[in-house]
Order: structure tokens, then C-alpha cells, then sequence
């Protein structure tokens, strides 16, 4: 009786964990901020490259923000990807150095 209950338990709670790490969509992409400016491939990689940083201080800062929500959509994304994979992958190339010994 309880291999019956048991099974549907774990798949219901997998599909609520699962689910719950699903992204919405960002309803300020391609909308224009003051400026009328939207981020492109350019500042998505810059703000990919200083990610580290700005999370930082948007820890003790409420003006600042890692992501810019007044973005183009595909490119920025791109651009913010290859940004933050150069910075963090820069460890895992050290770790891959033959040590002299």
C-alpha cells in the first residue's frame, strides 16, 4: 500500500520543485528606458563582465541591478553569457595547469 503512495508523492514533489525554477518572461524587454535606449550585444557583455561586482553592490545598493530590464531580447542575453562565462571561467583554466613539481 504504501509503494502506491509513495511514488506519485516524489513525482508530484519533483514537478513543484522542478516548476518552481522556471524563468517568466521579462515584460520590459525591447521597451526603451528614459533615455530611449534599449541594451544591446555591446552592454549585455559588459554587464556580464562586471557581474561579480555589480552583484556586490546591489547587496548594499537598491539602484543598482545585475541585469538590465530595458534590453533587446537575444542579443543581450548572448552578449551577458559570454561576458559572465570569460570571468568565471578564468578559475577553472588555473585549476587545469600542470603543476611543476
Amino acid at each position: 500500500m504504501k509503494k502506491n503512495i509513495i511514488l506519485p508523492v516524489v513525482i508530484i514533489s519533483l514537478l513543484l520543485i522542478l516548476s518552481s525554477c522556471f524563468a517568466e518572461g521579462n515584460p520590459m524587454e525591447k521597451v526603451p528606458d528614459d533615455l530611449g535606449d534599449t541594451a544591446g550585444l555591446i552592454r549585455g557583455l559588459w554587464h556580464g563582465f562586471i557581474a561579480p561586482f555589480t552583484f556586490f553592490v546591489s547587496l548594499f545598493t537598491d539602484g543598482i541591478h545585475m541585469y538590465e530590464v530595458h534590453n533587446n531580447g537575444g542579443w543581450y542575453n548572448f552578449g551577458f553569457v559570454i561576458g559572465a562565462g570569460i570571468i568565471f571561467s578564468g578559475s577553472g583554466r588555473a585549476s587545469k595547469m600542470k603543476r611543476s613539481a
